[in-house]
């Protein structure tokens, strides 16, 4: 398959999600466009729609290290500036071989996570269950403390 051609395929655009396999091979297949002179860490991540469409997404570094992408971030950034709002899975592919990367996410925690290595296996479980405490759009709903600037 030629490089032009494989890119065009892990656009993710109109992709269309076959099993819980594809969308970890799809993360797997975007963590080679990745971009990551400094690290020398490779990640990729595929993010799955309700209406089963896939977008793809690499790290993407920059040596302003605060200016860089995380793959996940690429992936739902594609996703977001396509109209979608509402995640049913996202899968993660790093070159780690002992450890798995978590996704950094804030479009709810009630959608599935699957974190793979490059052999393929991976672990099942929901944002939620990744990040039991993390804040949340709806924390933005909770009373504040009204601070007084004395500066």
């Amino acid at each position: 398959m030629g490089d032009q051609k494989m890119r065009r395929e892990l656009n993710g655009l109109n992709e269309q999600f076959s099993g819980t396999k594809d969308l970890i091979r799809k993360s797997l297949e975007a963590r080679k466009f990745a971009y990551c002179l400094y690290s020398k860490f490779r990640v990729g991540a595929a993010l799955l729609t309700h209406d089963g469409t896939v977008f793809t997404g690499c790290n993407v570094e920059n040596s302003c290290f605060n200016l860089g992408l995380c793959a996940e971030r690429t992936a739902i950034s594609k996703a977001v500036s396509e109209g979608y709002r509402d995640f049913k899975a996202i899968a993660t592919a790093s070159d780690m071989c002992e450890h798995f990367i978590s996704p950094v996410v804030a479009f709810g925690a009630n959608w599935d996570v699957y974190l793979s290595k490059p052999d393929g296996s991976y672990v099942e479980m929901t944002v939620e269950e990744l990040l039991p405490a993390s804040f949340g759009p709806e924390d933005l709903e909770m009373k504040k403390v009204n601070i007084r600037n004395e500066f």
